[in-house]
């Protein structure tokens, strides 16, 4: 029974009391929209497998259509290499990235790794029958292309394996048990802008980057030759994003100075 005061009006139960002291707390957080903001959301499930094994079969059939005085040794040596450890992947987690082994993460680097550095030798090769005479312009043009695009798939796989620890960490750990990111995306900061975007932010909606993500990093990166709207925080990820850089402007001013070289 409630006590009555000397005005004879009952005082407020504690109950009350908590209840609107609850509201007016609730009052001064944003309103956010209830959906799940753009992309991936952490909650334990593993990314799609599929995009980045797409990309991955992308990059093995740019090389194995390049003409073959730019490929090292015979025409399937290396994509069959590539494919076998490319099936080994996907038959372990077909479907999501739930979790993976240490040999699992070892294979995923080592095939990434062989993609980039035999692109890269690749680009070596381009450039010296470029500067060449006598050399076919046409062919070499159309694979300074293919170069070009597979350096984005090769070092966005990259980006997307090192980042905070590899696509099943990022889904995962807790974030207070990631290791440092490498990147700096604009959803981690987007927590204090409008209620329209601040609903898609990595705090707000427990976001995440995904394979897709870095391969649009990685495309900005070889087009435009710097970071655009993602930065690069350590020191590895700036000195790959440099790498990746010129490798993409040399390839870009090849095939400029290949086609002007054409028409004069």
């Amino acid at each position: 029974m409630a006590t009555q005061s000397s005005s004879g009006s009952a005082d407020p139960s504690p109950g009350a009391a908590d209840s609107s002291s609850g509201s007016a707390d609730s009052s001064s957080e944003p309103d956010l929209p209830a959906h799940r903001g753009h992309g991936h959301r952490r909650q334990g499930r593993g990314e799609n497998r599929l995009p980045p094994a797409l990309a991955v079969t992308v990059a093995i059939a740019l090389y194995a259509l390049l003409p073959q005085s730019l490929l090292l040794g015979p025409r399937l040596l290396l994509p069959a290499l590539e494919v076998v450890l490319l099936v080994t992947l996907v038959v372990t987690h077909p479907r999501r990235l739930d979790e993976e082994s240490r040999l699992s993460r070892i294979l995923s680097l080592v095939l990434t790794a062989i993609i980039i550095v035999t692109n890269l030798t690749t680009l070596g090769l381009l450039v010296d029958h470029l500067a060449e005479q006598n050399a076919k312009g046409g062919g070499l043009l159309v694979a300074g292309l293919q170069v070009w695009a597979t350096n984005v798939i090769a070092f966005g796989l990259l980006f997307w394996n090192i980042d905070r620890g590899g696509p099943v960490a990022r889904s995962k750990l807790p974030r207070e048990e990631l290791p440092l990111a490498d990147f700096r995306f604009s959803h981690d900061e987007d927590h204090d802008a409008v209620v329209e975007v601040a609903a898609g932010s990595s705090r707000n909606a427990d976001w995440a980057p995904t394979f897709l993500d870095y391969l649009y990093v990685s495309t900005t990166n070889s087009s435009a030759f710097s970071p655009t709207d993602t930065m690069p925080l350590s020191s590895r990820a700036k000195m790959l994003m440099a790498l990746e850089a010129t490798a993409a402007l040399l390839v870009s001013l090849l095939i400029v100075a290949r086609a002007v070289g054409s028409f004069t």
